[in-house]
């Protein structure tokens, strides 16, 4: 079993940055392709990027391509999403998601593809 534990989200003007991270503790993270996926009210949840566990692979949404970053630090069992730019539509509750068996290079894109989910964080960008 993965637990994994969001954190960073909050209420940013329109243009500002958040920087969420996602916590895996006491599992081997290096065998985990993590991705972030957000969901607003009444839509589904939908990709924001995924990253292979071997990091080499990232995958991004075309909404958020050149303003949001994925990065992971194995060693502190960690993944980040950096956002900048953020505008009103990027509103949402993001989860982190996690998958392993993969290959090194795999980062799922869709949401079925993880069967762990951390709990989600809100962000909420005001315009």
């Amino acid at each position: 079993q993965v637990h994994l534990v969001e954190s960073g989200g909050g209420l940013v003007q329109a243009g500002g940055s958040l920087r969420l991270s996602c916590a895996a503790p006491g599992v081997t993270f290096s065998s985990y392709a993590m991705g972030w996926f957000r969901q607003a009210p009444g839509k589904e949840r939908e990709l924001v990027t995924a990253i292979s566990r071997s990091a080499d692979n990232t995958v991004y949404a075309d909404s958020v391509k050149g303003r949001f970053t994925i990065s992971r630090d194995n060693a502190k069992n960690t993944v980040y999403l950096q956002m900048n730019s953020l505008k009103p539509e990027d509103t949402a509750v993001y989860y982190c998601a996690a998958e392993s068996g993969l290959r090194r290079f795999d980062a799922p894109g869709k949401h079925w593809e993880y069967s762990y989910w951390g709990q989600g964080t809100q962000v909420t960008v005001s315009s």
